[in-house]
This record gives structure tokens, C-alpha cells and sequence, in this order.
């Protein structure tokens, strides 16, 4: 079954086809080479001052997390040499508890005993 519509439709079909098919072996207008040429060359310029824009924001990120960074190290010596310094006390402490303990234990000893042994009777 053929309608009407057919023989008009095939015949558009094949216009637009042949007026594709020129248009595409013509070369552009001169204008049309300059717009895309010169629009190729902003978007470039463009994208390379985004990319200049971004690396200095970088720079500056990475030159305050250095900055940062270099804070807290510094703190942390500072707290390490604090707590050093807080176990060598402890462990002075402790030195100086054991050597008097370990005195007052020869002191005891020393107690215990009687200072002067009676004297052996003589044969």
C-alpha cells in the first residue's frame, strides 16, 4: 500500500542528500576559517590562563600547609623535649629513693648488730 505521501517524501529524501553531500565538498568561506581559527585561539589563551590561575592557587596551598606543617613539627619538639625532660626528673627521683633506701637498709643492718662484741674470755 502506496499512500500519497511516499513518492514527495523520497523525492525531499534524495534534494537534501545531494545538498548535503555538496556542502561538504565545499570548503568553509574564508570568514567562517578566521571565526574558528581565532575562537580556537581564545579558548587556548583561556585555558591556559585557568591553568596559570589554578598552579599559583596550588603554590600558595602548598606553601601554607608548609607553614602549618612547620608549626605543629616545632610544637611537637617542643613537647617531646618538655616530656624528656619530665622523665629524666622522674628517673633522678627515683634514683635518689632507691640509693636511700638502699642506706637506710644498711643502716638497719648495721643496728641489728651490737656494736661491740664482748671479748672472748681468755684460757
Amino acid at each position: 500500500m502506496r499512500t500519497n505521501l511516499e513518492a514527495p517524501l523520497i523525492g525531499m529524501i534524495l534534494l537534501l542528500t545531494l545538498a548535503f553531500t555538496a556542502n561538504a565538498a565545499d570548503p568553509p568561506p574564508d570568514g567562517v576559517a578566521a571565526t574558528v581559527s581565532h575562537d580556537a585561539k581564545v579558548v587556548g589563551e583561556t585555558v591556559k590562563h585557568d591553568a596559570k590561575v589554578v598552579a599559583a592557587a596550588a603554590k600558595e596551598g602548598a606553601k601554607q600547609v608548609a607553614v602549618a606543617a612547620k608549626e605543629v613539627a616545632h610544637d611537637v619538639a617542643a613537647k617531646s623535649k618538655e616530656g624528656a625532660h619530665e622523665v629524666s626528673a622522674a628517673a633522678k627521683r627515683g634514683a635518689e629513693k632507691t640509693k636511700a633506701a638502699v642506706k637506710g637498709a644498711k643502716a638497719d643492718k648495721s643496728d641489728d648488730k651490737p656494736a661491740n662484741s664482748p671479748a672472748k674470755p681468755a684460757q
